[in-house]
């Protein structure tokens, strides 16, 4: 088949590798759409893969092919989304159903060959059949929202109050979509770009702030009636916007990081006082599974999609290219600015 392969540091090539086959337990599936992750930038060109060559590739749909002995829930012309964990099911993280706290996990398009090629081959439980009104985009968007969604989950998200989502990218536009369908008071999105405040606006955001603006935090004290934000989920991994989590929390407000920092991140006395002063809530998600796996994120994801409830916004797909075009679109990423969305690799 082919694939495109990542043989060293920046150097992506679509060639020939063996078909894998299927064994017990496990599905063959055609991949139709895989979509490219923040996380996979440092894997080619930032020395960061396991090893090489690597097939990367972990938010993908696609067409069961095949299905080895003992699959009993899909058969052959299944279409499903993709699963990438793929953890031990033994140690005391998973015994306790936090998957994604695993110790010994394998990963899809990681720690495992991937699902940016023709054909990849998975274990029955991770993966999950669409309805047929969900198109292979949507599926390969299946990702993006469970992790939104275990965010919520993991910030002990209670509908009625009001809702701050900290980058309005994939995942925050995700987290406000799940926020309101959960049953937010009012929700605000925050964000640098006024193309992704248009996407989140269209998606549900009661109101829409771009901190470059001067005034902005004041504004979106004001949409609080002053009283500060009853919960703040930061998704774009930012220092800034991690800082400013801490000063638009309100009293007792929960604080959750989605997003994932790749600077030193250092605040100021004054800063971590607010959170002793206000005395909320901080936590972290990692991930998207729960008990019994993959968790009803993932179950939530594909009922709301299948339902309508929940929308792919065209806004959030900057482009689409062919899979024997991978290079090409990964090369985009040297440039950021030029990167409007999610870049989606298609099989033809």
């Amino acid at each position: 088949m082919k694939a495109a392969v990542v043989f060293a540091n920046d150097d992506i090539r679509y060639t020939d590798v063996d078909e894998p086959a299927v064994t017990d337990g496990t599905v063959k599936v055609k991949v139709a759409v895989s979509g490219i992750c923040g996380s996979d930038l440092p894997r080619v060109f930032e020395n960061g893969a396991h090893s090489y060559p690597i097939i990367l590739g972990h938010e993908f749909s696609g067409e069961v092919v095949e299905t080895g002995k003992g699959v009993e829930r899909l058969k052959a012309g299944d279409r499903i989304a993709g699963v990438p964990l793929i953890p031990c099911m033994k140690c005391e993280s998973c015994q306790k159903g936090n998957y994604s706290l695993c110790g010994n996990y394998s990963f899809i398009g990681s720690r495992r060959q991937g699902s940016n090629a023709d054909f990849i081959v998975i274990p029955e439980r991770n993966a999950i059949a669409l309805d047929k009104s969900v198109t292979f985009e949507q599926g390969a968007m299946f990702e993006p929202s469970t992790v939104a969604l275990h965010g919520l989950l993991q910030n002990g998200y209670r509908g009625g109050g009001t809702v701050a989502v900290l980058g309005g990218g994939t995942i925050g536009i995700f987290t406000l979509q799940w926020a309101n369908l959960l049953g937010a008071k009012k929700t605000a999105v925050f964000d640098i770009s006024g193309d992704r405040l248009k996407i989140a606006a269209r998606t549900g955001a009661d109101e829409t702030l771009n901190t470059r603006d001067e005034g902005f935090l004041n504004k979106a004290l004001d949409f609080t009636g002053g009283k500060g934000f009853d919960y703040v989920f930061e998704t774009a991994g930012v220092t800034d916007t991690m800082r400013l989590a801490f000063r638009i929390a309100a009293n007792k407000a929960n604080v959750c990081f989605i997003g994932t920092p790749h600077k030193e991140l250092c605040f100021s006395p004054a800063e971590w006082e607010n959170m002793n002063r206000k005395e909320f809530t901080l936590t972290g998600s990692w991930m998207s599974y729960s008990a019994p796996f993959p968790g009803k994120e993932w179950s939530m994801t594909a009922e709301y999609f299948a339902a309508g409830k929940l929308k792919l916004d065209e806004g959030l797909i900057g482009e689409r290219f062919l899979m024997s075009e991978a290079a090409e679109a990964f090369r985009m990423f040297k440039k950021p600015e030029t990167v409007k969305g999610k870049i989606l690799l298609i099989n033809k």
